[in-house]
């Protein structure tokens, strides 16, 4: 496999780096004050327009882990992949209608800060030092682990340079603040869909020019022909991968909380649109779950073309590692043979969704550590200036973290089932604690408490039951599948997270109707139903969103 970047490329390239940079510094200087303050650093309050919301939270969330991972995915398992996309366009709308109502009456700048309002600083410290464990752990580390992994694929770029470089470039961007952040997404997101659909296009004429045919629609005719099994959403017990999309979870289960707890209970995700008035907030999010539905072109159906080429004699020798074929290599492989000048694009494009992600992360990871744990804990005193220059360390400090762990993880062995799996231990009982909270006054701090830490213990021992007992009595109802690694029963990890959920929610209510004093708790909030009020225009992009998904579904059953 060619790993070279012709002086064209690499031309394009650094036109999308100082491009990116120096729109970045001429936002930061623009709009600097002559002392920075924490919450323009860490919020860019009323600084970001709707569209920079919306292209702040495409840019944050698609990484490495789509692009790589996610078409990865794509060339195993097909389109059903794409659920994760196109159900977070769902989610979206309603996070936009029901939930940032509730965290922008109440001034909320961080998810553990509303945790405190809404419980108390137990809950609340719990709670930040999970999500700092998790997005440090977890995310960052996958982000550049992946990222590094991709670029050096394609470049032939050492692998720890590679690293390296990614982080030194998103520490760039994260040293400028929540403002400089948002603005320079939009860049990334133009460079990420441009780049994307290249790579797109160049996957369907490969494939119609396999099977005798010209133009992209043929080449998706014969992709839909040649693998047909890779052209369904909702998958039977059969189906080799029904462990990672089990059925109907897909749409009532599992996959709902996943979706709400990140689009809605994640300082990453929600931190962009906190800084904003609820219109401007609103019409960001609706424009995000718009462009989601377009990623699994991006990022799914290059994976499929992958894999039909590959069952038709191509790229046998690139996709295999180890005599094993390594599905995170389709991306890397089509990118390869884009032509000149256009490789610089998606390289660029592949760039821009890294480096977008590790900023964003980033700053939340700054963001939870200054204002929950250094103000609180360490140093109750502390002034504006202090408080920001804490911020800008703790970026730096978690970049180096990230890189020296990444080796002992176990990443390459699939990176967006990897986060999903890891985050999801610690899902179902955050957004049992914040749907609780949100909706129901009487809901105590000791449930919520149950609900965090109880659920991280229930996920680990659902995780393991495999070894402990035997699970086939869940097979004729779809809750456990034969693993065809361990031959052992295993139950789905979303199904995992669905069980967990409904065991905090239970456990949550039998402990807050257990305390007297949870009548008239004074921390319940006042849910006005005249806050879920949308406008019309907000009404009619939601309803199309909605519809948009019924055709697809419908289709691709």
């Amino acid at each position: 496999m060619p790993q070279q970047l012709t002086t064209l490329d690499y031309i394009v390239f650094l036109i999308y780096f100082f491009v990116v940079a120096g729109y970045g510094y001429w936002i930061y200087q623009r709009k600097k004050s002559t002392e920075a303050s924490s919450t323009d650093f860490f919020l860019a309050e009323g600084s970001l327009t709707w569209w920079a919301i919306g292209a702040s939270l495409i840019a944050s969330n698609i990484s490495a882990e789509q692009f790589i991972g996610m078409s990865g995915d794509g060339f195993r398992m097909g389109l059903g992949i794409s659920t994760y996309e196109w159900m977070a366009a769902a989610t979206l709308v309603v996070v936009a209608t029901f939930f940032m109502p509730i965290y922008l009456k109440n001034k909320i700048f961080t998810m553990p800060q509303f945790l405190r309002q809404r419980y108390n600083e137990t809950v609340s410290t719990t709670m930040a030092i999970f999500w700092l464990l998790l997005y440090i752990i977890v995310n960052l580390t996958s982000i550049l682990y992946m990222g590094a992994l991709a670029i050096n694929t394609i470049s032939g770029i050492n692998f720890w340079f590679c690293m390296i470089a990614l982080a030194v470039f998103a520490v760039i961007i994260t040293l400028g603040g929540m403002k400089v952040i948002g603005f320079t997404d939009v860049i990334q997101v133009f460079f990420l869909i441009l780049g994307g659909l290249a790579t797109t296009y160049l996957a369907l004429n490969l494939v119609s020019d396999k099977f005798n045919t010209t133009g992209v629609m043929n080449g998706l005719t014969s992709m839909m022909q040649q693998a047909d099994d890779h052209f369904h959403m909702v998958f039977k017990k059969d189906n080799p991968n029904y462990l990672d999309l089990p059925g109907l979870t897909i749409m009532i289960g599992g996959m709902w909380i996943v979706n709400l707890n990140y689009w809605g209970c994640n300082q990453y995700i929600t931190q962009r649109a906190l800084g904003a008035d609820l219109p401007t907030a609103r019409n960001g999010i609706l424009f995000a779950a718009f462009l989601k539905l377009m990623m699994p072109i991006i990022v799914v159906l290059p994976g499929i073309a992958a894999y039909v080429l590959y069952q038709n004699g191509e790229f046998h020798q690139e996709m295999t590692v180890d005599g094993a074929v390594r599905a995170d290599r389709a991306y890397p492989v089509l990118l390869n043979l884009l032509p000149t000048g256009l490789k610089g694009l998606s390289f660029a494009a592949l760039t821009a969704a890294i480096v977008a992600s590790l900023a964003g992360k980033a700053n939340s990871i700054s963001t939870i550590f200054t204002l929950d744990i250094y103000k609180k804990y360490i140093n109750k005193e502390a002034d504006e200036k202090t408080l920001v220059s804490t911020g800008r360390l703790v970026v730096v400090v978690a970049m180096v973290i990230a890189i020296a762990i990444s080796d002992f993880l176990g990443i390459e062995k699939g990176g967006f089932k990897f986060i999903q799996e890891y985050t999801g231990f610690f899902s179902p009982g955050i957004f049992a604690t914040f749907l609780l909270g949100f909706f129901w006054k009487r809901t105590t701090s000791a449930a919520a408490l149950f609900a965090i830490v109880g659920g991280f213990i229930l996920s680990i021992i659902f995780k393991f039951l495999p070894g402990w007992m035997d699970l086939s009595f869940l097979s004729p109802m779809g809750f456990a599948v034969v693993n065809p690694e361990s031959g052992l029963y295993e139950i789905p990890f979303l199904d995992r997270m669905g069980f967990v959920f409904l065991i905090c929610v239970l456990g949550m209510i039998i402990l807050s109707l257990s305390d007297p004093k949870s009548k008239n708790n004074p921390k319940g909030l006042q849910i006005d139903p005249k806050m879920f009020r949308v406008s019309g225009s907000f009404a009619i992009g939601a309803a199309t969103v909605v519809l948009i998904l019924i055709v697809l579904y419908s289709r691709y059953w």
